[in-house]
């Protein structure tokens, strides 16, 4: 006989009384909350809170964009800032070719300055 079952009928011959089954709410607590929250801490860890570094991160660059940083687009147009007013900036892209953005649509600063 499967060790289930042989519990099962060893139970209903010794008379015992049914153990008192758990309330609802220990059930759902006790099972489904600690797995919960581990999956909430995990999901934390690797997904939140390196997205908000890297926000963090990107703000910084924006904030400390200047006129002549060489400027990649998110478009992956190449220019250098020529202009800042609040959140439009002017992008050189070539001599006498330029470009207002927003200041969001700035992708990277590249480290080397242009030798414009």
């Amino acid at each position: 006989m499967a060790p289930f079952l042989s519990l099962i009928v060893q139970e209903t011959t010794t008379g015992s009384a049914p153990a008192a089954q758990p309330s609802v709410m220990d059930s759902i607590f006790g099972g489904m909350f600690v797995p919960l929250a581990l999956c909430f801490g995990v999901f934390y860890f690797l997904v939140i809170r390196p997205e908000g570094k890297q926000r963090k991160k990107r703000q910084a660059m924006l904030d400390a964009l200047k006129k002549g940083d060489a400027v990649v687009l998110s478009s992956g147009i190449h220019g250098s800032v020529a202009a800042i007013h609040e959140d439009i900036v002017t992008v050189q892209v070539d001599e006498g070719v330029r470009l207002k953005v927003s200041r969001a649509a700035i992708a990277e600063v590249k480290a080397e300055a242009a030798a414009n």
